[in-house]
């Protein structure tokens, strides 16, 4: 054997016998989601998941419950507690050939918050930017029942299995950093529900939906995507972020995901309204824990971006109408002519608190919603309108009614205008250039100040009384 061979041939037997090593002494391991100060999902069988040699027996206790199992031959394992009621402090101890011990865990509710700059955008404000309040609401911050988990930004080609962040409890020097969506939404929910509440933020500015679905679901449903997935993978790449910073999060056991996002795809809202649901289904389909709840944002009024803007809002109205267990927060009445990111995130995360407490804990008494239309009537030449969500009736808070249009069978929109009838009930709305309407719309401008509520001061959602097909295609 020549002398180069020999070198070569114990090269390799070394790098054998090295990885052989590595994976006979491997250590225990769990990714990073799992730590001291984390919140587990109450009531449910939380899965908890790791690493270790082949064959390696795991035990792990926590709260009086003892688990045992046994990697497999690739290392991996999993065990599935038993479900446990809201409290703690707890330690979990996890034993293989070396110890891990988290403690300070409470046990309560788990919510992933997500989607682009308006969710990301930390409770002490952007660049220049201010948010209404922040000084106040990071004074008063502290609060051992509520937690945080930020994802590091991440891309990749590929899913993840892991991903950097650290659970920490929320007082000033965190709230600051965390998102003010996220802090507002789970602020509410602490102090309504009184038991521990654990969000999970990943988040990152300026990104289309796409760059959040799973490969699958662009493969097969969106191809004139799939142009994203040749060289270097950027946050706008199809599925990078779902990669690497969902991807990661799945099967960690949650109550269920508020998602702020739109303005990245608002070059094609049609193409969105098909997108957004089948990114629900997708993550839905994974996390394998049924329909959870997915409560999302509006768009919110901005600038003069034309009437995509406006349709990319149908599309998320569209979304909430068809898809079980979504609801929209609507905060056209919070917007800023100037800024992409309004600064009153307060109302926002605090109205996508209502929807979870009326429709996922099931808090009687109150409005989640704001009015969505109904039904539309003809009378001479004036339109009836009806609303669902506004049971004792709808409202213009004391400011003019505007932003109304009307259209005959030309479909040409005139501006009109608008009246409260029926104590409440019913919205009129009419132009002395139109004789014979056939379709109203509200707010279709980019940029409106809401103008129509129901009693609970919930703005009502842009509309037009046409299908979707039509709305689309205008």
């Amino acid at each position: 054997m020549k002398s180069s061979s020999k070198q070569n041939y114990f090269l390799y037997f070394v790098l054998f016998l090295c990885s052989h090593a590595m994976v006979v002494n491997a250590q225990v391991k769990l990714p990073n989601l799992f730590g001291s100060h984390m919140v587990l999902q109450r009531e449910q069988q939380n899965l908890v998941w790791g690493t270790a040699s082949n064959g390696e027996k795991i035990t792990l206790t926590i709260a009086g419950q003892k688990h045992e199992t046994t990697a497999d031959k690739k290392g991996d394992w999993k065990i599935k507690l038993n479900p446990m009621q809201a409290g703690g402090p707890h330690t979990m101890i996890i034993e293989g050939k070396n110890k891990i011990v988290f403690d300070d865990i409470l046990i309560g509710e788990v919510w992933i918050c997500t989607g682009q700059s308006n969710m990301a955008m930390t409770l002490d404000g952007g660049p220049g930017q201010h948010l209404e309040g922040s000084n106040d609401a990071i004074l008063n911050s502290t609060n051992p029942n509520l937690r945080f988990f930020t994802v590091s930004n991440s891309v990749s080609d590929m899913p993840m299995d892991n991903c950097k962040g650290n659970w920490e409890l929320s007082q000033p020097k965190t709230a600051a950093q965390f998102s003010a969506v996220g802090y507002y939404f789970g602020q509410r929910l602490q102090q309504f529900l009184n038991i521990p509440i654990g969000l999970i933020s990943s988040n990152v500015g300026g990104t289309p939906g796409q760059a959040w679905t799973p490969k699958e679901i662009i493969a097969s449903d969106f191809p004139e995507f799939k142009k994203d997935w040749t060289g270097k993978q950027t946050t706008q790449s199809a599925s990078a972020l779902y990669n690497g910073m969902i991807h990661p999060l799945i099967p960690f056991t949650i109550k269920g995901a508020i998602w702020y996002q739109g303005e990245g795809n608002k070059s094609d809202p049609e193409q969105y309204s098909r997108l957004f649901p089948a990114m629900i289904k997708s993550w839905r389909d994974n996390w394998k824990q049924g329909d959870f709840p997915f409560y999302f944002v509006q768009l919110a009024p901005y600038g003069n971006q034309g009437e995509n803007w406006v349709k990319l809002q149908q599309a998320q109205l569209k979304t909430m109408l068809t898809i079980p267990n979504t609801g929209m927060t609507v905060i056209n009445d919070v917007g800023d002519a100037t800024r992409i990111h309004p600064p009153r995130k307060k109302e926002v995360g605090q109205r996508l608190a209502f929807w979870a407490l009326a429709k996922t804990y099931g808090v009687e008494g109150i409005l989640h919603s704001g009015p969505i239309y109904k039904s539309m009537t003809i009378e001479g030449n004036k339109a009836q309108i009806s609303f669902d969500n506004a049971p004792s009736g709808i409202t213009s808070l004391g400011k003019p009614l505007k932003y109304f249009e009307i259209a005959g069978s030309d479909h040409i929109f005139q501006p009109a205008q608008a009246k409260i009838t029926k104590a409440g009930k019913i919205l009129e709305v009419w132009s002395d250039k139109i004789s014979q309407p056939i379709s109203v719309r509200y707010a279709w401008e980019s940029y409106v100040e809401g103008c129509l509520f129901n009693t609970a001061s919930l703005p009502a959602s842009a509309f037009c009384t046409d299908d979707w097909d039509v709305i689309f295609k205008q």
